[in-house]
């Protein structure tokens, strides 16, 4: 037999590609980056290799006939971390779905297993590659045998390759006594005892000159030095079980059939589709004839047998009637005020609309009245092309389903939900992905520009979306989030929409001015520091300021670090109170900021009608927050008096004023409800200054002395506890010492003591569960808490306390504005609610309704939520959004 044979030490590579990779997780949550690791290193050894054979051995997880030898071996090694252990069976099915062989076998380890396939191999004369992280396995190095160490450098990984001859110039011994010496010295890693006071030098030197322990030991009175002899003498017996220890064995009774490992095909379908559901699309393109083939078998798995384009009016007022109280899964591709087209999917067939842009509203309104239910994965989308008449009606009976929003509540930590992902988790088949049909360009992008596949992306869709919401309905109803998706999170999806539909008046003048007014403080700032500094620098360089800060003043808290002088802001915030150029500076910063991100950036946003029509974003974070983006309105800055007047540009129309209502310490009041302290809750019921009453009983001060700095550092310390402040946390918000803020800590929960108790408790049950949970069961996922990293596990705790409060805020903010909308829409208000910034909302309210308005945002507000601490609104009217706040 000719040709070469790769083998792997599958444990050792997947190990090495853990811990060499950030952590990834697909779809489902399952950790994948030790697999995608190990198969972009398999990949690059074949292509360098050309190899005829394969195999992989893995360790199995009982003891071996080492540990029946010496109980301790390997005894100090940490056990593997949960993240790593996951992944090692799903590893073993990819290697097996390529057709890999695989060996494993019990009593021995997966060294044994290599060394003995690479002896068998090398008889049969075939040349050898072993591909390991373990030095240990030098020992089976020959003149046909090659052990390749993969390092990783910055550079990227490099791979050392050791024949027998490169055994000795690197280690000054051969293969064979390189075991010789790891039995001496001792190895910690597999916890082989060795010998005392003899290292890798000295262990080296005995064994180069007199080649094995036992001819060592033979020569006792002649080893040098004195020591050395004195330790094997006595400790020979150990030096022989080591060496017995560190021994890779090569006739293990193991079935090796060469025929077994040769090399097929890797690219099969099944490791295409396991590639697709761990979600390693950059090495889709490895599979390019299957992922073809694969296509066209989902095709005819799914009944999805292609679509029919429609293009004239009368064929697609044809195809509504067709439709009339069918499920339909529908997909539009347009603009917020353009429709290039549409698929629509029923269980018999895909049609894709495209009759004209002016067309299309009309047509697709059509359909989704005469449908018995709409399914969809953006339905937002489609509301922006709904008859405002229809809207309160579609909403109450649950016309439209949003599958989007439904795999979210199932998984908050996922960025996106891509149509090919859905199928994947709830349809039980594969599609092609947006960018293997049409690479970097939205579907959207894909339609207008007629460019090839970009109907099929939009009609595959809507026929995932119409597959996949039976699945998506069961497992909310299994998850107990159904109630959640029905009453909260659908119908928030209209007054989403409408607020977007709505957007928000901006006076273009009085934001040049805004604009211009920032400039000036600019400049007036540049040119003091640069007075104080005595020369001109480049103020937006950290590197420069570091050296004006740090060398040129000699300010101090200077961090150096590899690129320069670290000017964080927390680096600079500690100066800031004794130094003025440093105080200029974060000023400078702040109005920068504000230049370019609001007096500039908003500008590009302002459209025809004058107004601003951000996207208010429902599926973004974990904690069931709404997020706002293009522009980001719910950033706007409000801490520097500066920053709160931009608020001043927004303007409501003419005959209309800005009602702005705003809860008052939410999540402190749902701290109290959810706890359940009673003396935070009577706190609450005595009507005082809450945190002029926790200054007073944690630093035991009466009420009416307590000061205004004292009263800072109670608000503090109340809003932290919510948040899971450390005392480290703490310290740094207060600027005292880690041991004063703990003192604080440990007062505020002997004040609150079921607060303490409470928050234990979410960790704990979060830690049992798997998640946190809000008051209306919306849940957050908590694989932190089960990380090997310590960081991350104190990050999960934080966020197991954190998230059922903040959680519980967002949902009763999402059912506030539920209410509210449904009551301007009952009462035949003319006045639109605009945004929603966290805790607040605001209304553009006509002149003549402002009473209504205030009267209908207090009961809605305060009546969201019955908790044991009444919900509290401070409601205020005015010109622009700054006199409203």
């Amino acid at each position: 037999m000719s040709g070469k044979i790769v083998l792997i030490d599958g444990h050792s590579i997947l190990n090495r590609a853990f811990f060499g990779l950030p952590d990834l997780t697909n779809s489902e949550g399952l950790h994948t980056n030790a697999i995608y690791g190990f198969l972009n290193i398999l990949f690059r050894i074949l292509e360098e290799e050309k190899p005829q054979h394969l195999a992989v051995a893995f360790d199995v997880s009982k003891p071996t006939f080492r540990h029946e030898m010496y109980k301790e071996y390997k005894g100090t090694r940490k056990g593997m971390a949960d993240e790593l252990r996951q992944q090692v069976p799903v590893m073993k099915e990819m290697l097996r779905a390529m057709g890999v062989c695989v060996y494993e076998m019990p009593g021995y380890e997966a060294d044994d297993v290599l060394g003995t396939v690479a002896q068998i191999a090398q008889g049969a004369g075939l040349t050898v590659s072993i591909i390991s992280g373990d030095r240990d396995l030098l020992q089976l190095a020959t003149d046909t045998i090659r052990i390749r160490i993969p390092k990783t450098k910055k550079t990227g990984t490099e791979i050392e390759n050791y024949y027998a001859q490169d055994v000795i110039e690197h280690y000054q011994v051969t293969p064979k006594q390189f075991i010789d010496v790891k039995a001496l010295m001792g190895d910690t890693s597999d916890n082989i005892p060795g010998i005392p006071g003899v290292g890798e030098k000295t262990a080296t030197k005995i064994i180069a000159e007199y080649d094995s322990i036992e001819n060592a030991y033979a020569h006792i009175d002649d080893i040098k030095p004195n020591k050395a002899q004195e330790s094997l003498r006595e400790h020979y017996e150990t030096a022989c079980l080591s060496k017995v220890l560190a021994t890779i064995i090569t006739d293990a009774p193991i079935d090796v059939d060469l025929e077994q490992t040769r090399m097929g095909n890797l690219f099969t379908k099944e490791a295409y589709l396991l590639c697709r559901r761990l979600g390693f699309k950059n090495l889709l393109k490895r599979f390019e004839q299957v992922d073809a083939d694969e296509t066209n078998q989902i095709q005819q798995d799914t009944g999805n047998t292609g679509h029919v384009i429609i293009v004239s009016s009368e064929e697609a007022d044809t195809f509504a009637e067709k439709i009339r109280g069918m499920r339909i899964g529908v997909t539009v591709c347009g603009t917020k005020r353009a429709i290039y087209g549409m698929a629509v999917a029923t269980e018999e067939e895909n049609v894709f609309i495209a009759v004209s842009t002016e067309e299309n509203p009309r047509i697709l309104a059509d359909i989704c009245k005469k449908a018995s239910k709409v399914i969809a994965s953006d339905v937002k989308k489609i509301l922006k092309f709904i008859p405002e008449q229809d809207i309160l009606k579609y909403m109450e009976e649950g016309h439209f389903v949003d599958v989007s929003v439904g795999a979210y509540l199932l998984n908050p930590l996922k960025n996106a939900y891509p149509y090919d992902e859905i199928a994947s988790e709830y349809c039980g088949f594969m599609v092609k992905t947006t960018e293997e049909l049409i690479g970097k360009m939205s579907i959207d992008e894909a339609v207008a520009k007629q460019a090839d596949n970009g109907v099929a992306c939009a009609v595959t869709d809507g026929y995932v979306a119409l597959k996949a919401w039976d699945k998506i309905e069961a497992a909310l109803e299994e998850q107990h989030m159904a109630e959640l998706y029905n009453t909260m999170e659908m119908p928030l999806v209209y007054v989403l929409d409408e607020m977007e539909k709505n957007g928000i008046r901006v006076c273009a003048e009085d934001l040049k001015e805004y604009g211009e007014r920032l400039a000036v403080g600019i400049e007036e700032r540049m040119h003091s520091i640069y007075a104080q500094a005595g020369e001109e620098f480049n103020i937006n360089s950290p590197k420069q300021l570091g050296v004006i800060l740090f060398e040129k003043l000699q300010l101090p808290y200077g961090k150096k670090t590899k690129t320069g002088y670290s000017t964080a802001a927390d680096v600079l915030e500690k100066l800031a109170g004794e130094y003025p150029i440093v105080s200029e500076i974060l000023e400078y910063r702040q109005l920068t900021k504000l230049k370019s991100t609001y007096a500039d950036g908003l500008a590009a946003y302002i459209q025809e009608d004058g107004r601003i029509h951000g996207t208010f974003n429902q599926t973004i974070t974990a904690t069931g927050r709404i997020s706002s983006t293009e522009p980001n309105l719910q950033n706007i800055p409000i801490r520097m008096e500066l920053g709160r007047q931009i608020r001043k540009v927004f303007v409501p129309k003419d005959g209309y004023c800005f009602v702005d209502a705003d809860y008052s310490q939410i999540e402190l009041r749902l701290l109290a409800h959810m706890s359940a302290d009673e003396t935070l809750i009577e706190a609450y019921q005595s009507d005082k200054d809450i945190h002029r009453i926790t200054a007073s009983q944690v630093f035991n001060i009466p009420f009416e002395e307590v000061t205004e700095q004292e009263r800072r550092n109670a608000k503090a310390v109340n809003f932290g506890i919510v948040y899971g402040i450390s005392s480290f946390g703490l310290s740094q918000d207060l600027s005292i010492s880690v041991k004063e803020a703990a003192n604080y800590m440990e007062h505020y929960f002997k004040t609150y003591p079921r607060i303490k108790q409470y928050l234990d408790g979410l960790v704990e049950s979060a830690k049992e569960k798997g998640y946190a949970e809000t008051l209306y069961e919306r849940r957050r996922p908590m694989p932190e808490l089960a990380s090997g990293n310590f960081m991350q596990r104190a990050f999960g705790e934080r966020v197991a306390m954190n998230a059922p409060i903040q959680g519980s805020a967002a949902d009763i903010m999402k059912l506030a504005m539920i209410g509210v909308f449904k009551r301007l829409k009952k009462e035949g208000c003319e006045s639109k609610l605009l945004i929603q910034v966290h805790d607040e909302l605001l209304i553009e309210a006509k002149t003549e309704e402002v009473e209504l308005i205030k009267r209908i945002l207090q009961e809605e507000m305060t009546g969201a939520a019955q908790l044991k601490v009444a919900l509290e609104v401070d409601i205020h009217a005015g010109e622009n959004w700054y006199e409203a706040k």
